[in-house]
């Protein structure tokens, strides 16, 4: 991860950590980029989610993109895994889309996509942090006919629409559904689809005002979604982030069914048709021990990437894995999509719901999540702390004692001065107790 950018983007306050200013330079040297390896006129794509700062970027971003020479497609407020879909299937050279995903309404981001909808490469973005520095000279200026233009393009946006609905295999009719949209860029998009597809669906927080974005909503406050589900007697809930490329979902009596389960309910409906390539599902090192245990019993193997959507869906793409995803609800179907999609993940739900006439708490049944206690130290020096003999010796002594009922994930911050101390085990004392004993060997 470099200077500015994370595993998800550019990410800050808006005008404080990130500002216009960003935005313009960015579009500067994409344009610029994008001109050089290809010639003639580059377009790129562009969505933003619902926060008030998105539109003060989008056309910070145009600013730089056309003045480089480079035209500016806009295709408004829109999901993430929309923008990824126009550029695996259209002709444009890279993407932006500006959103902070689950963050409250005055952070805001830019995430940077190639001509295929994956993340931008790190060199690519090493560049940009360069010419942001100041390393890198002021770049030319477009004049005249080759000063770029912008254009509407939500007919883009549309096309992925009919996509979604195209890859249902069944009517919805007769299924109540409830959605919370987070106030962000599912407002619009996922309750079109449900109910093309037939359902009886039930919104929450589909009113943006720009200040209101997973403002106790949504994919990280879940509560509201559980409480709809249960006093409306819903077949279903599903809960989106602000930019709608992760999704949680809420069983028909009310408890939440998150990424983990979302993974084995899926990975076992992939082995069971014979679909699941490789035998493999991909998950990252935070998923939880009940997952891992559940999947061993059917027989499916897995892999553990770094914490980041971004890391599983680059395995994904290098071992030829078709499902991987988080515990948070970025899942990934790489057949169908380049990165995690919420709306994606609530139809192939529906669709195993419907394929095996059954409800999605039986589907989830299986897997017994065990409690799991996260805690953050603050340290002056991240390696040093790791390295320490007496955390290394009581580390061994917990996982122990834990054995196969548990076990123990010490890792530091990619951001922050901390080391995240992490217990799995049979029970939550068991967690608080083991977690507080790791915690004072890092602050002693």
């Amino acid at each position: 991860m470099g200077k500015y950018f994370g595993t998800d983007g550019f990410r800050g306050e808006a005008n404080a950590g990130l500002t216009a200013e960003h935005a313009y330079q960015i579009g500067r040297f994409l344009g610029w980029y994008y001109r050089g390896q290809r010639g003639g006129r580059p377009k790129v794509v562009i969505g933003k989610d619902t926060r008030r700062s998105s539109y003060m970027f989008e056309y910070a971003i145009t600013a730089g993109l056309t003045a480089s020479g480079c035209d500016a497609y806009l295709l408004h407020v829109t999901t993430t895994p929309s923008v990824s879909y126009v550029l695996r299937t259209e002709d444009f050279d890279g993407g932006v889309m500006i959103s902070a995903s689950h963050n409250p309404f005055y952070d805001n981001g830019i995430k940077l996509l190639n001509d295929r909808g994956e993340k931008l490469d790190e060199a690519t973005i090493l560049k940009i942090e360069e010419y942001l520095d100041g390393a890198i000279p002021e770049l030319p200026l477009a004049s005249r006919e080759d000063i770029g233009c912008t254009v509407d393009y939500t007919a883009g946006r549309n096309r992925y629409t009919g996509y979604l609905i195209s890859l249902a295999i069944r009517s919805y009719r007769g299924m109540r559904v409830g959605l919370d949209c987070s106030n962000g860029s599912a407002w619009m998009l996922a309750k079109n689809i449900f109910d093309a597809l037939g359902a009886k669906t039930y919104v929450i927080n589909n009113q943006p005002d720009g200040l209101n974005i997973n403002m106790n909503c949504g994919s990280t406050h879940i509560e509201g979604l559980q409480q709809l589900v249960r006093a409306e007697g819903l077949d279903v809930g599903f809960a989106y982030d602000g930019d709608a490329d992760r999704c949680l979902a809420v069983d028909e009596n009310g408890d939440v069914i998150d990424g983990d389960k979302i993974l084995y309910i899926y990975g076992r409906y992939m082995k069971e048709r014979g679909k699941l390539l490789n035998n493999t599902v991909v998950t990252t090192v935070m998923s939880n021990l009940g997952l891992y245990k559940a999947f061993d019993e059917l027989g499916i193997d897995y892999v553990k990437t770094a914490v980041g959507d971004k890391y599983v869906y680059e395995n994904m793409l290098q071992n030829g894995h078709r499902l991987g995803g988080e515990q948070s609800g970025h899942i990934i179907f790489s057949k169908y999509a380049s990165t995690g999609d919420g709306i994606l993940t609530s139809i192939k739900l529906m669709e195993v719901m419907l394929e095996r006439k059954t409800t999605l708490s039986k589907l989830a049944e299986p897997v017994k999540i065990y409690p799991q206690l996260l805690r953050n130290v603050r340290v002056a020096d991240k390696d040093a702390a790791l390295a320490d003999p007496t955390l290394q010796a009581a580390i061994d002594e917990v996982e122990q004692k834990l054995g196969d009922d548990g076990r123990v994930l010490i890792r530091p911050s990619g951001t922050e001065p901390v080391i995240r101390v992490m217990v799995e085990a049979a029970t939550d004392e068991l967690c608080s107790h083991y977690v507080d004993k790791l915690c004072a060997c890092l602050q002693g």
